[in-house]
């Protein structure tokens, strides 16, 4: 277990350096799980031009925006390294769409969240297994859910470190690193998409909405797919 001096170092590093720490601590165990955001997409420049022994994913929902598989392909161009890509088990998939429908997701909460347990939970947890560190792009002020979280969480449910190396970082930092380094994006940002998520799932955030607010926005939920609201034991 990482001990409170090892956590204080981390989160007083540069985001270089602090993962450099954790991969240090961890060798050959650690994980980012990228969606291809624009938090992301800094973790990605900084892991990749670092040459950090990080192992990068992404999940492939089978109903994703074209721009962001041409995103994947640009990103792995630029870096000339690997994004491992991660898909939903096709049974699971046939036997969801049957029984509820191909777009039930827009009819409750319950069957939307089913959806996202199948396409993004279930291949995380895939993506995970063996892993003692799972890299995040969360930010604080992305929603209400994830003002509470640290920059490093214990999950005793998945027997594992969360680290949130931006998780104190404003939206305006993230473009001003996107901007500084040439960073490749999403040009689905530039039109107004903040989070971006499965095509059905997504829309244009308006000037003032939450940042989260285009993300499954005929429902009044806490906007999260699954695969961020275990309940975590904050480190240090």
């Amino acid at each position: 277990m990482l001990g409170k001096e090892q956590i204080k170092k981390i989160e007083n590093s540069s985001l270089p350096d602090a993962i450099k720490l954790v991969a240090e601590l961890f060798p050959g165990e650690v994980v980012f799980s990228s969606s291809l955001g624009q938090e992301d997409q800094v973790l990605t420049d900084s892991i990749f031009k670092n040459d950090l022994p990080v192992k990068i994913f992404t999940i492939d929902t089978g109903r994703l925006f074209n721009e962001i598989y041409e995103l994947l392909d640009r990103t792995t161009a630029r870096y000339k390294k690997p994004v491992h890509v991660y898909f939903p088990e096709a049974s699971d998939v046939e036997e969801f769409v049957a029984v509820k429908g191909i777009n039930s997701f827009y009819e409750s909460v319950e069957n939307r969240k089913g959806c996202c347990h199948i396409r993004k939970v279930k291949p995380l947890n895939r993506a995970l297994k063996g892993a003692k560190v799972w890299i995040t792009g969360l930010r604080a002020e992305q929603s209400a859910n994830r003002q509470n979280m640290t920059m490093i969480e214990w999950s005793e449910e998945k027997q594992l470190y969360k680290f949130n190396p931006l998780i104190n970082w404003t939206y305006g930092e993230v473009l001003e690193y996107i901007n500084k380094f040439n960073v490749p994006y999403n040009p689905l940002h530039d039109k107004g998409f903040i989070s971006i998520g499965c095509a059905p799932c997504t829309r244009v955030v308006e000037p003032g909405e939450d940042p989260r607010a285009g993300r499954w926005w005929w429902e009044t939920s806490q906007k999260e797919c699954g695969l961020h609201t275990t309940v975590m034991k904050q480190e240090g």
